[in-house]
């Protein structure tokens, strides 16, 4: 299978040129990026392309796969409404797999938080706290935002309504019912999130740790693999990997 690479020069980039290389079912046939010595666009005949590239790129090359038929996974985070609804407009054309993270072991916590919030209630304050590298741009992590998703949903209600981002100040008592996230950014921590539900008389934490980037590449071409001859839609790594939605 023929696949592109964008955002080939950054540090999910090279794992992912890595691990195509070493699949004797891929060939990488473009490496693309905007640093001198990579390639700027992919051929004709590309099947799939897998994008870890800057949030201000992912529309326009969405848009172009689309017009050519190309399946498309997305692992850039932190795009803006306007693009995301250009990105979302493209699913009725080509097979599109959007993910903020793309490890096995995410996925699953993505369903034991969601559980976990409908089997506690509101009685029990959610707080989630995100730590990755110093180079990270976006904040909070589109992972942190998909586990504070998936507490609202298990709670019944829009993470818009009940969200608050960070505390400074005199904010007063914590109010019922809310859902907090917090950004961490220091050294080279590749990615840690933790869901805290706290009780008056316990505490239940979940928390996931990335050892390194290798999960994300890999599941980030197991589901460029899986898009590949899938009708048109847009799909996440929940529907890569088959579970229940």
């Amino acid at each position: 299978m023929k696949i592109a690479i964008l955002g080939a020069a950054g540090r999910m980039g090279k794992m992912l040129v890595k691990l195509a290389e070493a699949d004797e079912a891929l060939e990488v046939v473009a490496r693309i990026d905007v640093a001198e010595g990579y390639d700027r666009a992919w051929p004709a005949g590309t099947e799939a392309v897998v994008d870890f590239s800057f949030h201000e790129a992912v529309a326009p090359s969405v848009e172009k796969a689309a017009s050519e038929g190309v399946a498309y996974v997305i692992g850039t985070t932190g795009l803006t409404a306007e693009e995301q609804a250009r990105v979302d407009a493209c699913a009725a054309r080509i097979p599109l797999v959007q993910a903020a993270n793309y490890s096995l072991g995410v996925n699953l916590l993505l369903d034991l938080v969601k559980r976990a919030a409908r089997v506690l209630g509101p009685e029990y304050d959610v707080e989630v706290v995100e730590m990755h590298h110093r180079h990270k741009k976006d904040a909070p992590s589109g992972t942190a935002l998909m586990l504070a998703n998936a507490a609202a949903d298990g709670r019944g209600v829009n993470l818009a309504d009940v969200a608050c981002y960070g505390r400074h100040g005199i904010v007063g008592e914590r109010p019922e019912g809310e859902i907090a996230l917090h950004a961490l950014r220091g050294g080279s921590v590749v990615g840690d999130h933790t869901v805290m539900f706290a009780g008056d008389v316990e505490r239940v934490e979940i928390t996931h740790k990335a050892q390194g980037r290798e999960a994300f590449a890999a599941g980030a071409l197991k589901a460029a693999k899986w898009a590949v001859g899938r009708a048109p839609g847009k799909y996440d790594m929940r529907d890569v990997l088959g579970f229940e939605k």
